[in-house]
């Protein structure tokens, strides 16, 4: 999994059971080489670049993420035959459910990370979902539904990545399982603190709670009108950047410290995911956190403050670490995949009908 945050690509080795259960073997995480990040970083802000650079950084990225697969095989002394699949999410470009013409694209040539891992590859899961009417995302409430629902509560799952999703998980199996994308999550405080201290990420949310919010900016903040926006809901990079930052700064005519604007875009990230859970599932009494922002100590208490009584907690409560989760969620989605089962939930990005995900990339030992 490679995702909005751009910090890497998580790889998780995962034994899928007949029951759909998931075990988790090994994971690393793989930071991109600087100079990848940056091309990755320059295509995905400027959105536009040469086609021989589109080509270029595609076939690099399918063998990077090779290099790390066979790495990790390496460590734990297993071999590609040990493995049935790969499920290779890919680092998203540009996702545009609701243009013309819809589509999401995802780079990292699953025909590369098939050929030099000798493994066979599922990747570029979200198009069928936006060919049969989807949103394309979020694709993980299945596995959260899956592997964390609970017959006795009802249970949130929030992913906090660059972007935040969530899941709702209601005991009552006759209500449908539902999921969108709140807004922005770790990306534009990683934005900000890059561009204000050279550095990647605010460890810990030190430097936001040296701050102070901005009340009237964080209402200026929340006024986009993707917060109001009806579900299924999807969003990326594309909407919530630096940029979108900026004009909301210029349209908002005062002065304020760098130190109050992180601490405010704290605010802002979890105000969209509180403000979600109140309106769709207030009855949760837990809520799960994974991803990235899990580490973010500073913006879990502040969604705490915002939620009350309800307790707020990772999934390493319900047995999976929150840096893997999602990085498992491809690996079973490639599993459902290679055995022709559905891997959208209709209720979740607004599809027709449930469709089998992804292209499959055959490894040479597969051929007859």
């Amino acid at each position: 999994m490679s995702g909005t945050s751009l910090d890497g690509i998580d790889i998780a080795i995962v034994d899928v059971t007949n029951n759909n259960k998931c075990q988790l073997i090994a994971a690393q995480t793989f930071p991109f080489p600087t100079a990848l990040h940056d091309k990755l970083l320059a295509l995905i802000t400027s959105q536009q670049c040469a086609l021989k650079e589109l080509g270029e950084v595609d076939v690099e990225l399918g063998q990077i993420t090779a290099q790390a697969i066979n790495h990790l095989l390496t460590k734990h002394q297993l071999d590609a035959n040990n493995i049935s699949a790969i499920g290779s999410h890919g680092q998203t470009l540009f996702h545009a459910p609701n243009s013309d013409y819809p589509f999401s694209m995802q780079i990292g040539n699953g025909n590369v990370i098939a050929e030099q891992t000798g493994i066979t590859t599922v990747a570029d899961f979200r198009q069928r979902d936006i060919a049969a009417g989807g949103q394309g995302a979020p694709l993980v409430p299945a596995f959260h539904s899956e592997l964390f629902a609970d017959d006795h509560e009802d249970r949130v799952i929030v992913n906090i990545g660059g972007i935040s999703n969530l899941t709702l998980l209601p005991a009552n199996k006759d209500q449908a399982v539902t999921g969108f994308d709140t807004g922005p999550g770790n990306v534009l405080l990683n934005g900000w603190i890059q561009r204000h201290q050279q550095q990647t990420y605010d460890n810990q949310g030190q430097w936001a709670a040296s701050g102070q919010c901005n009340d009237e900016l964080l209402t200026s903040l929340l006024d986009e009108p993707y917060f109001q926006q009806a579900i299924p809901k999807s969003t990326g990079r594309e909407l919530f950047n630096l940029n979108w930052l900026d004009n909301k700064l210029i349209e908002f005519n005062e002065n304020i410290s760098a130190t109050d604007i992180q601490a405010t875009l704290v605010q802002l990230t979890a105000h969209s995911i509180a403000n979600e859970i109140k309106c769709y599932l207030d009855s949760s009494k837990t809520i799960f956190i994974c991803g990235g922002g899990a580490h973010n100590d500073y913006l879990i208490n502040q969604i705490q403050n915002l939620l009350g009584d309800k307790k707020v907690s990772t999934t390493d409560e319900l047995g999976l670490h929150p840096d893997w989760v999602e990085a498992c969620a491809f690996a079973w989605l490639a599993y459902k995949t290679l055995n022709k089962q559905s891997g959208n939930m209709p209720t979740v990005t607004g599809a027709s009908h449930p469709v089998i995900l992804g292209a499959i990339y055959y490894a040479s030992s597969e051929v007859s």
